[in-house]
């Protein structure tokens, strides 16, 4: 049985993708979060990078919307994230984090300054408030992220904090 606890800080994660803080999560939070990166980093919509963020967005919503939107009203209401990501976290959390794969690769190329394959730590922190995150949150989210302490996040790392950031406490 999955505790309360643990349901609360799934909820917590909620106001995450509610971008335009209107109680649910639709196509239009991920469009925002989406401009949001593009307009941080200088990138258009129309390159390859901002066509790619796009349909990984795209990509995303129709995930969780697949596990999540319980009604198909095309929005998720904050008890349906919260039952659709339990049940798959209690499934895998592996695999919930992959449905926002294409979306995180699409932004971590944003991101990625001199195309590496890897955003800085300074970068990283750059795209977590350009998606709504405090500055302190931002700065030591983006510290815990590069784990090898290298200086620089590549994919592995970003996509398994993912996962991570919907089974630790705030």
């Amino acid at each position: 049985m999955v505790s309360t606890e643990y349901e609360r800080r799934i909820a917590a994660r909620f106001a995450t993708f509610d971008q335009d803080g209107n109680g649910y999560i639709d196509r239009a939070d991920f469009n925002a979060a989406t401009k949001a990166l593009l307009a941080e980093f200088g990138t258009t919509a129309r390159c390859d990078k901002g066509q790619a963020l796009y349909s990984g967005a795209e990509a995303f919503w129709q995930g969780m919307a697949g596990i999540a939107d319980r009604d198909g009203d095309q929005r998720i209401t904050r008890e349906e994230f919260v039952n659709g990501a339990v049940k798959r976290l209690r499934d895998n959390p592996d695999r919930f984090a992959e449905i926002a794969r294409p979306f995180l690769d699409a932004a971590l190329a944003v991101a990625d300054g001199d195309g590496d394959g890897a955003a800085t730590v300074e970068e990283t922190v750059r795209a977590l408030k350009a998606l709504g995150a405090p500055d302190d949150v931002a700065a030591a989210a983006a510290g815990t992220l590069d784990t090898d302490a290298d200086g620089r996040i590549g994919e592995p790392e970003i996509v398994k904090a993912f996962a991570l950031y919907f089974t630790v406490p705030e």
